[in-house]
């Protein structure tokens, strides 16, 4: 399969890498800066493409003319949880975070539509519970729970507007994982967390398009 993976220098998306590149499929690493861990794959199914999903501008590098699989995982938390509180939060933040975590994926998908539309392929966008009404308990964290909650609803209309061209969206909830995002502080790793999604992502069309789904198969509620 060829396959695209944004934010992959790290974290979940470098997992997602190492995964599909030991299966032996091509893969076209997306980030903004290419990491070291990136480089030192040293595989020759890696292609590594440097693009800022912020921006309008498109990605520097070849991409395949047909991606069988494209997964928006780049992302930012924004301030810590203090700093996205009721009382702190500022527009600024919101409209940043927003910018990357929702637009981000929109504007991907936007640009390589066409591409996957000629694999027939699958578009797993990662978003986070942390986006789902039904299970905010605790409040706070205004910009990034925003963001995420966004994604669901743009990943659903991509799974109604692309399902006629063959095309299969689903949104993926990690888990809590222990990355640089979280300060190492989560509940499993890289590995469970990408072993999870990369099974949720093989089963993609035994969901309904757009459904959220755990990296544990489960669907949670929005």
């Amino acid at each position: 399969m060829n396959i695209l993976i944004t934010g992959a220098n790290r974290g979940l998306g470098l997992g997602f890498v190492r995964h599909y590149l030991q299966q032996g499929h091509s893969v076209w690493a997306c980030c903004r800066i290419v990491s070291d861990d990136l480089i030192n794959l040293g595989a020759a199914n890696l292609h590594t493409v440097q693009w800022d999903i912020s921006a309008d501008d498109g990605p520097l590098g070849s991409l395949p003319d047909k991606i069988d699989l494209l997964i928006n995982n780049a992302g930012i938390y924004g301030p810590g949880k203090d700093g996205q509180s009721l009382n702190k939060v500022t527009s600024d933040v919101m409209l940043d975070v927003f910018n990357v975590d929702c637009i981000g994926p929109l504007r991907v998908v936007q640009k390589l539509h066409e591409r996957v539309i000629a694999g027939q392929g699958i578009i797993a966008n990662v978003s986070s519970k942390m986006g789902s009404s039904a299970d905010n308990g605790s409040g706070g964290t205004y910009a990034y729970r925003a963001a995420k909650a966004a994604l669901v609803i743009v990943s659903k209309s991509m799974a109604v507007d692309l399902a006629p061209f063959g095309v299969h969206v689903i949104t993926l909830h990690p888990g809590w994982v222990q990355t640089d995002m979280t300060h190492q502080t989560g509940l499993i790793d890289v590995t469970t967390s990408v072993a999870g999604m990369v099974q949720v992502i093989t089963d993609a069309r035994d969901y309904m398009g757009g459904q959220f789904v755990a990296f544990d198969g489960k669907v949670v509620p929005y």
